[in-house]
């Protein structure tokens, strides 16, 4: 069994209140550098590179270098997926750690915050970022995502300034009302640095309707465990609603070839979700259109 990837959240602390982003239901947590080694121990057995976070920002950890030193060790590659508003926390060297293939940085969580940074206080640290990824050369990839896409163009007011300010940096030319995400979702700014653009998506919920059943790429490309230990099905069961086991009391062997995770993975080779959240998703319609 080999995944794309492996979902180890550092912290489900991200700093700020999205509108976009559920509720999260778990106490506030930051998983010991002891229990993340032990974790990447086993998970190597079964992926090559690890995604340090769920719903949690790993850039508000000030010892962020020490995790990303653990995955190095080991021979391991990581992902970062962070809002943008803890860059400064961190010296170039962390942020482009050897280990890191690539940086996700949310800009759509700028105008889906009430805070005191202007836009220019928030988006130029980012643009400095990506000028000094291209300065140095560095073979990490930097997506900028703007994950706010929807039919009535409800954020075009911000997402045309962002485009004016992108356009200005990187001297391209881009055209928000050209943008079509079944097309195409991605649009290069420079070397391995992309504006990376989709529609909305619905959290999953047990508050959702019933979308029925479908397949999924959970248990099939990744799997994710939170910074409390319990291991998940999918990136997006944020409070362990699907509760696959606690690695503080089996092995990730035992937990991905137990009863529970088995009976998930066979259902959604059939089509059939076995798991009431997965019925009330309506991300996995994006793997069965």
């Amino acid at each position: 069994m080999k995944f794309y990837r492996i979902y180890i959240e550092l912290t489900n602390i991200c700093g700020l209140r999205c509108s976009f982003c559920p509720t999260k239901e778990l106490p506030n947590k930051r998983m010991s550098l002891e229990f993340f080694e032990s974790i990447v121990k086993q998970a190597k057995a079964f992926t090559s590179e690890i995604a340090c976070h769920v719903v949690g920002d790993p850039l508000t950890l000030s010892n962020l270098k020490e995790y990303l030193d653990i995955i190095h060790q080991h021979k391991m590659r990581a992902m970062l997926t962070t809002s943008g508003y803890f860059m400064k926390k961190h010296s170039y060297d962390t942020l482009f750690h050897p280990c890191v293939k690539q940086i996700n940085i949310s800009l759509n969580a700028f105008n889906k915050n009430d805070t005191s940074f202007t836009f220019e206080q928030y988006l130029n640290p980012i643009l400095n970022f990506c000028h000094e990824k291209v300065k140095r050369k560095e073979e990490s990839f930097i997506n900028l995502r703007m994950w706010n896409l929807d039919e009535v163009m409800s954020e075009e007011a911000f997402n045309t300034e962002l485009f004016r300010r992108l356009n200005s940096a990187f001297n391209v030319n881009l055209n928000l009302k050209e943008l079509n995400p079944k097309e195409k979702k991605n649009i290069r700014l420079d070397y391995k640095v992309l504006l990376h653009f989709d529609n909305y998506f619905e959290w999953p919920s047990l508050a959702n309707k019933n979308y029925g059943h479908g397949t999924c790429q959970g248990l099939s490309s990744h799997i994710g465990i939170l910074a409390d230990g319990k291991v998940i099905p999918c990136c997006l069961d944020n409070d362990a609603v699907i509760e696959l086991g606690d690695l503080n009391y089996k092995s990730l062997k035992e937990i991905l070839y137990g009863e529970k995770s088995t009976s998930i993975r066979d259902g959604f080779k059939k089509g059939i979700c076995s798991e009431e959240l997965c019925l009330k998703c309506s991300y996995k319609n994006r793997f069965n259109e």
